[in-house]
């Protein structure tokens, strides 16, 4: 029988608990899982493509079906090229639902054999992003709740570098 690879696309900026939650799921439901992480030339990222996949691997180390790898451009020709049969996508509200719905849509339009599955977070991951975690880090407040520890280091380092002191490099 053939495996079923599906494919996870995101920035991942940082990898936070939910999409933890949604990857270790969408790994009982496929063969094989590839994060696929955006170079995101569109974004400005806090943390470098380089980051965001030693994140991504170190979150995810003990789930072996799980890959993790670079993409840029369409994430339909990033799918197809791996071999994948089929999108994860989460969804955290139905706002998300409108976005990634009319997304589902044009992907099937433009390569119709990969399907998109949905998944929502467990309920304690349902109001996590990333872009809140970031602000949230970089206003000072307690995200260990939302990441894992290696990614809350990170974190953590890079907010405090952000905010040294320009004349003793060290203090806020």
């Amino acid at each position: 029988m053939a495996q079923i690879t599906a494919v996870y696309p995101g920035t991942f900026d940082p990898i936070t608990l939910g999409h933890e939650d949604l990857l270790r799921r969408a790994a009982r439901m496929f063969d094989r899982v590839i994060v696929a992480v955006a170079i995101a030339h569109h974004k400005k990222t806090m943390f470098s493509l380089d980051e965001r996949l030693d994140m991504a691997r170190e979150a995810l180390a003990d789930c072996p079906q799980v890959q993790v790898e670079p993409f840029e451009g369409l994430v339909t020709e990033f799918t197809a090229a791996r071999g994948g049969t089929a999108m994860v996508r989460g969804l955290r509200s139905g706002t998300d639902f409108d976005y990634e719905f009319q997304l589902a849509g044009m992907n099937r339009a433009l390569v119709p054999q990969i399907e998109t599955v949905f998944l929502t977070p467990a309920s304690q991951y349902q109001f996590i992003s990333s872009t809140l975690v970031r602000e949230i880090a970089q206003l000072g407040g307690d995200v260990a709740q939302f990441v894992s520890p290696a990614v809350l280091r990170r974190l953590q380092a890079r907010v405090a570098k952000a905010y040294k002191c320009a004349t003793c490099n060290r203090c806020i």
